[in-house]
């Protein structure tokens, strides 16, 4: 149904304690709330070994690059929260977006990324929230033909951002990243209709 926005939302970190798992999950459903079907996954449940086109060669993509990319493929949009690891996105999101860029025979060159939509945000304990990180996801993400939204949030001081709950303490920044979500599925839908 052109309506339809099928949203995949997920962190760039595999940490139990995350900060933006926290943060994702608020835009995720700042997307359910705009009417958007909403899918979170964890990156710890696609676990990678670093992509190594020998490997991919001797033995095949691994089963969890091919369910990832599956899950990619059918979504519209997707919400990434990206850590930042020394001024960059995590190494664990570099790989899994590698792999997923990997075309199986007879499939179109990156099929899981070409005309799909993408809002970014991060939260991090230094003080920027981030942000360098999320100059180099959009970078890559926009070379794979990802149209990436120019909003975005970074939240600096993650260690102090989120209440026990999960939610940001501040209500104008909870606002702010839910209504990312919503923005998403609104621009996914006017796309595709």
């Amino acid at each position: 149904m052109a309506s339809e926005a099928r949203i995949l939302a997920f962190a760039g970190s595999t940490r139990r304690e995350s900060y933006n798992k926290r943060l994702v999950k608020i835009a995720a459903e700042g997307a359910k709330e705009a009417g958007g079907i909403v899918s979170v996954i964890d990156l710890s449940d696609f676990p990678l070994p670093l992509f190594d086109e020998d490997l991919e060669a001797s033995q095949g993509p691994p089963e969890s690059a091919l369910r990832l990319k599956t899950l990619m493929t059918s979504h519209d949009g997707f919400l990434i929260a990206s850590a930042e690891y020394n001024s960059s996105l995590s190494a664990v999101l570099k790989n899994a977006i590698d792999w997923v860029s990997r075309s199986a025979s007879g499939e179109p060159p990156l099929m899981a990324y070409n005309g799909k939509v993408a809002t970014i945000l991060s939260a991090s304990p230094g003080g920027l929230g981030g942000l360098r990180g999320l100059v180099h996801l959009r970078s890559i993400l926009g070379n794979l033909g990802v149209l990436v939204l120019p909003n975005q949030v970074a939240i600096p001081r993650a260690f102090e951002a989120f209440d026990a709950e999960g939610r940001l303490i501040d209500p104008n920044r909870q606002a702010s990243v839910a209504q990312l979500g919503a923005t998403l599925v609104r621009t996914v839908v006017k796309l595709r209709s």
